[in-house]
C-alpha cells in the first residue's frame, strides 16, 4: 500500500472517531467546549499514531523485516529524495550542456534506485552504499562544481579544478549506475527464471504436438486397417 493510501486509511478511522467524540463529551459528559475539543483532538492523534504503528508492524512483518529496519529504510528513502532535489537544483546552475545532461542523468539514476527501494524495501540492502555514501558524495561534488563554474574569473588553477571535478562526476555517475544494477540484479535473476520456465513450457507443448502428428504403432498394420474399414 502506498503512503498516500495509508494516510487515507488512517483518516477514515481517526476523523470519524474524533467527530463522534466531541459531541459525546460536550453534550453528554458536559465537560465544556475547550476540554471536549482537546480530548477529541487527543483521541484523533492517539488513533492516528496507533494506526500508523499497526501499519508499520504489518508492512515490516510481510517483508520479513523488523519494525526498526523498516523504519530506517523509510527514513533513508526520505533523506535520499531530499538529496536528489539538491542534485537537480545544482544541475540547473551549470552552463555546459554536456555537464547539465550528465548531472540530470545522475539524478535520474538516483531516482530509479530510490523508487525500486521504496517499492521493495528489502532491496535497500543491495544499495546501502548508495544511501550511506555515494549519493551524498554526488551531491557534494555537484554543489562544488556548480559553485566553481559560476565564478567570473577562470585562472589556470580553477580550470584544472573544474576539469578534475568533471572527471570525478563522470566516475561518480558510473558508480550510481552500478548501484542501480545491483538493485535490479534480483529482478533480472527472477526474469531469467521465468524465461527458463516459459521455454520449458513451450518445448513441452511443441513436443506434445509432434507426438500427436506421428502415427501410432498400430497404424499401418493390416489388422488395424481392417478394423478401421469395418468401423466405417
Amino acid at each position: 500500500m502506498k503512503p498516500f493510501e495509508k494516510f487515507i486509511q488512517r483518516q477514515t478511522v481517526s476523523l470519524p472517531l474524533m467527530t463522534v467524540m466531541f459531541p459525546v463529551l460536550y453534550m453528554g459528559a458536559e465537560i465544556g467546549l475547550i476540554a471536549s475539543g482537546a480530548v477529541a483532538a487527543g483521541t484523533y492523534l492517539a488513533s492516528t499514531s496507533t494506526m500508523k504503528h499497526v501499519q508499520y508492524s504489518s508492512d515490516s512483518k510481510k517483508l520479513g523485516m523488523t519494525r526498526s529496519e523498516y523504519k530506517n529504510v523509510r527514513n533513508q528513502v526520505k533523506e535520499a529524495k531530499l538529496k536528489i532535489k539538491q542534485l537537480q537544483k545544482s544541475s540547473y546552475q551549470v552552463r555546459s550542456i554536456s555537464s547539465f545532461k550528465q548531472l540530470m542523468n545522475m539524478a535520474k539514476v538516483a531516482n530509479k534506485i530510490v523508487a525500486h527501494v521504496q517499492q521493495n524495501p528489502r532491496k535497500f540492502y543491495l544499495a546501502e552504499s548508495f544511501f550511506y555514501s555515494h549519493l551524498e558524495s554526488a551531491v557534494e561534488l555537484t554543489q562544488k562544481y556548480a559553485l566553481l563554474v559560476g565564478q567570473p574569473v577562470k585562472d589556470r588553477e580553477l580550470k584544472v579544478a573544474l576539469q578534475d571535478t568533471r572527471e570525478m562526476l563522470h566516475s561518480m555517475s558510473d558508480v550510481l549506475e552500478r548501484d542501480l544494477k545491483k538493485v535490479l540484479s534480483t529482478d533480472v535473476e527472477q526474469l531469467r527464471m521465468e524465461l527458463d520456465y516459459a521455454r520449458l513450457t513451450v518445448d513441452q507443448h511443441n513436443n506434445q504436438k509432434l507426438l500427436e502428428q506421428y502415427p501410432t504403432d498400430s497404424e499401418g498394420d493390416v489388422e488395424h486397417d481392417r478394423k478401421s474399414l469395418e468401423s466405417k
